[in-house]
């Protein structure tokens, strides 16, 4: 028997989608968290349904056949979008390979350049986008909402998963025989591009392991760093 949090998390997420106008996109990053957000909205009848992933042009090499299995399971196309290969061409010439090591600016520059981006192209015209988002997941995602406006798209963005814990995710995610990233029995708990994702060692959090440099504040990418207002 699934979990409270887990059914009253179902039973929003398909009454949010009920009421929304206009066509979705649920964001996939081949995380734990995306197979079972993709998996609650499907459940939900939803229609009208984009389910996209960013190709950064770092992504691990288990990527692809993953890919491919997910597709297959789910039975949807999940579309691929990469970078302007102009801006991917002038930030390797400025930062190099590993620049994005080198400071912050770096670092958010590729993650724009590779990501935001490409993403603001991707939501234009749609009515919300869905993401995996949990406030357990780190410290800059605590005041993580279901339902809340996304400024900086302009869109409302929904994120069925906000209140599950590990433990929701886990149950979830055996209940279905949900297909899991083979990066996971690596040792990787988070997953991102290869030059900004180690592993994790025992005891550490479950995104120790993206972007290990830098100070917790400052683990994010861009695409989820904003002020947040209730929707």
């Amino acid at each position: 028997m699934l979990s409270e949090t887990i059914r009253k998390s179902a039973e929003e997420t398909a009454r949010i989608l009920k009421n929304l106008r206009g066509p979705l996109s649920l964001a996939f990053s081949y995380q734990a968290e995306d197979t079972a957000a993709l998996h609650l909205v499907l459940q939900s009848g939803a229609g009208d349904l984009e389910v996209f992933t960013l190709d950064t042009l770092k992504l691990f090499p288990e990527i692809p056949s993953y890919h491919r299995d997910l597709e297959a399971f789910f039975g949807v196309h999940i579309r691929t979008y990469r970078p302007d290969s102009g801006e991917v061409s002038a930030l390797e010439e400025k930062i190099g390979e590993w620049g994005m090591r080198a400071s912050l600016e770096n670092r958010r520059l590729c993650c724009r350049i590779r990501k935001l981006n490409p993403l603001e192209k991707i939501l234009a015209g749609k009515g919300a986008w869905i993401t995996g988002l949990r406030a357990a997941q780190s410290p800059t995602r605590m005041a993580t909402p279901v339902l809340e406006y996304d400024e900086k798209f302009g869109l409302i963005k929904i994120n069925p998963l906000a209140a599950w814990e590990d433990e929701d995710l886990a149950e979830y995610i055996a209940q279905y025989g949900l297909p899991q990233n083979p990066l996971y029995a690596q040792g990787f708990t988070s997953i991102g591009c290869t030059p900004c994702t180690r592993p994790v060692g025992e005891g550490e959090d479950i995104r120790a392991g993206r972007w290990w440099w830098e100070n917790p504040e400052h683990k994010e990418c861009g695409l989820h760093t904003k002020e947040r207002r209730q929707a």
